[in-house]
């Protein structure tokens, strides 16, 4: 039974994070950069969305209540942020510029906390999933299960970043540009539809 529930958790947990889609604008954000500073940047992101996502699951309730903040409006944030970044995608304008080598490890440390940490793989499904799961388990051994899934399914896609590196070399340089086009169009209907989700409960409440 335990395993069962571990698989539900991690399945969901895969499913919210996605590796496969968080992998193209990881690529493009760090096309500049080393196989080193790659790996160094895909690491200090998944931490980063790990240990988020560990603190809202024990104390997001606590937190959302303090600062009075609603699942929906990190929905609807994230709606926009995905959006742009979606649309730069798109027009091919995300990869940064040539960086210098003084900036790398700035540069490694910004992205990867944010957007890559938050929203990217600490996104509001992920969170309002650990919340959620948190929150229904009656039991000490439901609650390793949560934590468990999230490290789990954070291994997963560190080893799937760290993996992507060789498939940049794979795909050239034309094939990079036409699947940050297709993932950016991705992006932003993943945007929308996050956005919508987000709004329906707002327009709900002025309408009643």
């Amino acid at each position: 039974m335990s395993f069962t529930i571990t698989l539900l958790y991690f399945t969901s947990f895969l499913t919210l994070m996605n590796p496969m889609g968080i992998m193209p604008v990881f690529l493009t954000m760090t096309s500049q950069l080393s196989k080193k500073e790659r790996r160094a940047t895909a690491f200090k992101a998944v931490i980063t969305a790990t240990l988020v996502l560990i603190m809202f699951a024990f104390a997001g309730e606590y937190l959302f209540s303090f600062f009075g903040i609603s699942v929906s409006g990190l929905k609807v944030v994230g709606g926009v942020l995905f959006f742009i970044m979606g649309y730069d995608m798109l027009n091919a304008r995300l990869s940064p510029m040539k960086i210098r080598e003084e900036d790398v490890d700035k540069y490694v440390n910004d992205i990867s906390i944010t957007p890559l940490g938050i929203p990217m793989i600490a996104g509001p499904g992920a969170i309002t999933n650990a919340i959620v799961l948190m929150g229904e388990a009656q039991s000490p051994a439901n609650t390793f299960m949560v934590i468990l899934s999230i490290v789990l399914v954070s291994i997963v896609l560190m080893l799937t970043l760290f993996g992507a590196v060789g498939i940049t070399r794979f795909l050239g340089d034309i094939g990079n540009k036409i699947m940050m086009k297709l993932m950016g169009l991705i992006v932003m209907v993943i945007a929308v539809e996050f956005f919508f989700t987000g709004i329906a409960p707002y327009v709900k409440g002025m309408l009643q």
